[in-house]
């Protein structure tokens, strides 16, 4: 019966990224559902405007929710009360460059004044395959020193691989959530840091005698 080794080996590679991924809502609270709608319209055109402004492509603008809602309370004696309504989109941006994020989302939240909302910001890259090889190849060694070593203590050497199963373990994003104010000249920094990609590999070999 042929005797096989699995075992399993994982790593991470750093970089440091290349592109910041925000997440800008804007929500408004009006007396008419038709009157927060457009508000909340107008509000956004002029946040996108101001990131295509300061450079941002088409291509990394993605509107990724849009609501309206009443909001009600109780009033005794009458039951369920329209307070107000409340429209709210959210925009997804891509900014590719460090340097020029803490301006960019400066203008947008000047741009959108008190009507806007910061609710994360992500740091990663364009391209994620360069950091991702890294990480592989460091996991393939992680495995293959663990199956030598094994094999080694089981009197045996490592034979021909039997089978390699990927299992990819993606890296967090970095949060920062909440409501900002701010103007142009009083833009945040963003310090880029660096970015773990991880990776986890299952090979199994042969057991050969030594």
């Amino acid at each position: 019966m042929k005797r096989t080794i699995t075992v399993t080996g994982s790593a991470s590679a750093k970089a440091v990224p290349d592109l910041v991924t925000l997440t800008l809502g804007v929500e408004t609270r009006r007396e008419t559902a038709s009157r927060a709608y457009d508000d909340a319209g107008k509000a956004a055109a002029a946040v996108v405007a101001s990131l295509r402004a300061a450079g941002v492509h088409d291509a990394d603008l993605r509107t990724s929710a849009l609501n309206l809602r009443a909001d009600l309370v109780w009033v005794e004696g009458q039951g369920q009360k329209v307070t107000a309504y409340v429209a709210s989109t959210n925009v997804r941006v891509g900014i590719r460059s460090h340097t020029q994020a803490p301006a960019t989302i400066a203008a947008a939240v000047a741009a959108g004044g008190d009507d806007i909302r910061i609710n994360g910001i992500e740091q990663g890259f364009a391209d994620i395959s360069p950091v991702t090889s890294q990480a592989q190849e460091a996991a393939w060694q992680d495995a293959l020193q663990r199956a030598e070593q094994y094999a080694s203590l089981a009197s045996a050497r490592l034979g021909s691989v039997v089978s390699i199963s990927q299992h990819p373990l993606p890296g967090s994003p970095i949060p920062m959530g909440g409501l900002v104010r701010a103007s142009a000249a009083d833009a945040l920094p963003i310090e880029a840091g660096e970015s773990s990609v991880a990776a986890s590999v299952t090979v199994e070999w042969e057991l050969l005698n030594p």
